[in-house]
């Protein structure tokens, strides 16, 4: 009898060992994910893959849609949609809105003012793949805003 609660107590030791080695001792000990920046709206809010990404925050007369990310990552993104730009002819308000096919990409990530634990693009560029809006040039670089 004594012999079996010598060898459980030995066997429940080695399996305690076991476990502990098998689990972290703080989670300083596990290699941090990369962060993934965000994009931030024209409401302020954060955004990781949008669908769409209105542009013209003040009058809404461009937009990005049907965006679709073949990469997102701390430092960039990149995708493809298209630009929905509103002609204003002969004024905004009865203007017609034009679809013209984009490649999209986010980059230079800074810390956030409303959240400066997270990195948000502060650049997006669109390079016009077939026609462009007019007075357009084929690559547009835009600063975004905190």
């Amino acid at each position: 009898m004594q012999r079996n609660r010598l060898r459980t107590a030995v066997m429940l030791c080695a399996a305690a060992a076991l476990a502990a080695a098998a689990v972290p001792t703080s989670a300083s000990a596990r290699p941090a994910a990369p962060a993934r920046a965000v994009a931030v709206d024209c409401f302020s809010n954060s955004q990781v893959r949008p669908g769409d990404f209105l542009i013209a925050c003040g009058d809404g007369n461009n937009r990005l849609i049907t965006l679709r990310w073949t990469y997102w990552g701390p430092t960039s993104a990149v995708g493809s949609g298209l630009d929905a730009v509103n002609d204003c002819q002969p004024y905004c308000a009865v203007g017609k809105f034009h679809t013209y096919p984009v490649k999209v990409r986010l980059d230079r990530p800074q810390s956030w003012q409303k959240h400066p634990e997270l990195q948000h693009f502060t650049r997006l560029q669109l390079v016009y793949t077939d026609s462009t809006p007019a007075q357009t040039h084929r690559v547009v670089t835009y600063k975004l805003w905190d």
